[in-house]
């Protein structure tokens, strides 16, 4: 699963980012040093439970060939193997670090066909707000320049799931306050998605402008 992940990771555009995710992640730990120094770890047998549990995720989505699932199992393994090894105060302690390790399992795939809807929806109103006549159907916008189509390339996937990876470690490392936390996070999410959108009519209105 991990050679798996580390491909996805190297090849795939969309998921280039994740690779900055283990030096984010050995940063917050190095951060938390002087807490750690004063906690003698410990194993902790009833930790193995929960690992357990992350194993069988694991088995489950390996025998189903569901790769999401399998992987997702195995970076819970990761987190959760670190209180049955260390005990429960070094995990405690590493608790953010631990849950960040969430994002080296590649997502977002899932969401390709519903951001190509609402980018397709985004494109249709910049383009009648600018005065240019078009009509939409699904993922496809017919113009006087010509018939545009929004692919999954430009469905605009990669900028969302990098900035929510950033969002959140952005959120935790500059922000005490949980309702700036949530603005913060709503506004990487919105904004990608805008952004995209503004991306492809800006396409079609230099195509009509020519």
């Amino acid at each position: 699963e991990w050679a798996t992940m580390f491909r996805q990771w190297w090849d795939i555009s969309t998921y280039n980012h994740i690779l900055f995710v283990p030096l984010i992640v050995g940063w917050l730990v190095w951060d938390r040093r002087k807490e750690l120094l004063d906690i003698e770890p410990a194993a902790w047998w009833r930790g193995l439970l929960p690992f357990a549990g992350a194993m069988f995720v694991w088995l489950v989505g390996s025998v189903a060939g569901v790769n999401s699932v399998s992987q997702s199992g195995a970076v819970l393994g990761l987190i959760l193997i670190v209180p049955a090894m260390l005990g429960p105060r070094v995990a405690l302690a590493c608790a953010f670090p631990l849950a960040y390790l969430l994002f080296l399992v590649p997502f977002g795939d899932e969401l390709v066909p519903t951001l190509q809807t609402v980018t397709a929806a985004l494109v249709i109103w910049l383009t009648h707000l600018s005065g240019i006549p078009a009509v939409v159907d699904g993922v496809f916008i017919d113009t006087p320049a010509g018939l545009f189509e929004v692919p999954e390339a430009c469905s605009g996937v990669k900028f969302l799931i990098a900035m929510v990876a950033l969002g959140v470690l952005v959120s935790y490392a500059c922000f005490r306050s949980w309702r700036r936390r949530a603005v913060f996070m709503a506004a990487a999410i919105v904004l990608p998605i805008l952004a995209n959108g503004v991306r492809a009519w800006g396409t079609i209105y230099i195509a009509q402008s020519q």
